[in-house]
């Protein structure tokens, strides 16, 4: 289990590697995996990312960022503004979290320490592959835990926000190198699928990065039924 401690750590050198990235890209460089986004797009959004998860943390109201002169440095101060935040309030306090997971949208700090870490290691893999550099060196601990993170999190607060139906499917993704299986769907499905190999492919799988064939996945059963699931919102 990842720690709020780990989870602060790993923050940290996550977003030291974006930003050493960010240093070698062209801003105009396209980012395939985010739809028309540029780097110089990837950049602030991650930034904007990080100052507002800030602001949730405190249970401010965001303010708003200036227009960014030069991107490295914008990241490096939101990352910053990020990390310091979290640290003071440390994970045992209570802040804004995501709508849609409590009646009231509070909820403990610790919630930004591990949803910042996926959202900054999913977009290091964005702006890798963007360089066409190699995946990032994170271990298989983590990508299982982002995993986690869309089906126990992203996944029901699409469903609390109407933003997606409940998969009918019977899924099952297994983690090779992880030892971990989750299921979603209904439990007496007709149609049954199961998907497995390493955490990283299933996570990239979750987050639109990859499709089933690309990713060096197995996938047994109803294939067909997978990729529908797929195209739902299961994240935001």
């Amino acid at each position: 289990m990842l720690t709020p401690d780990d989870l602060l750590v790993t923050l940290g050198e996550l977003q030291s590697e974006f930003a050493d990235a960010l240093r070698r890209a062209d801003p105009d460089l396209p980012v395939p995996s985010c739809d028309d986004w540029s780097v110089g797009d990837l950049a602030d959004h991650l930034a904007g990312i990080h100052h507002w998860a800030a602001a949730m943390a405190r249970d401010v109201d965001e303010e708003p960022l200036p227009v960014p002169l030069d991107l490295v440095a914008t990241y490096e101060a939101q990352a910053a503004e990020l990390r310091e935040t979290l640290t003071a309030l440390g994970p045992d306090a209570t802040g804004r979290i995501l709508s849609g997971l409590t009646e009231d949208g509070l909820g403990p700090v610790s919630f930004w320490f591990r949803r910042q870490v996926h959202e900054t290691l999913v977009h290091l893999w964005d702006i890798r592959m963007a360089l066409e550099l190699p995946a990032p060196e994170a271990t298989a601990e983590l990508w299982a835990d982002t995993v986690d993170e869309v089906l126990t999190v992203m996944y029901p607060r699409q469903i609390a926000l109407k933003r997606t139906r409940k998969v009918v499917t019977r899924i099952e993704l297994v983690a090779t190198d992880a030892d971990r299986t989750w299921v979603i769907g209904a439990p007496n499905a007709v149609q049954k699928v199961a998907v497995s190999g390493v955490a990283r492919d299933l996570a990239l799988l979750l987050w639109g990065r990859t499709s089933p064939r690309t990713a060096g996945l197995t996938v047994t059963g109803d294939a067909e039924a997978l990729d529908v699931a797929l195209e739902r919102a299961i994240v935001p």
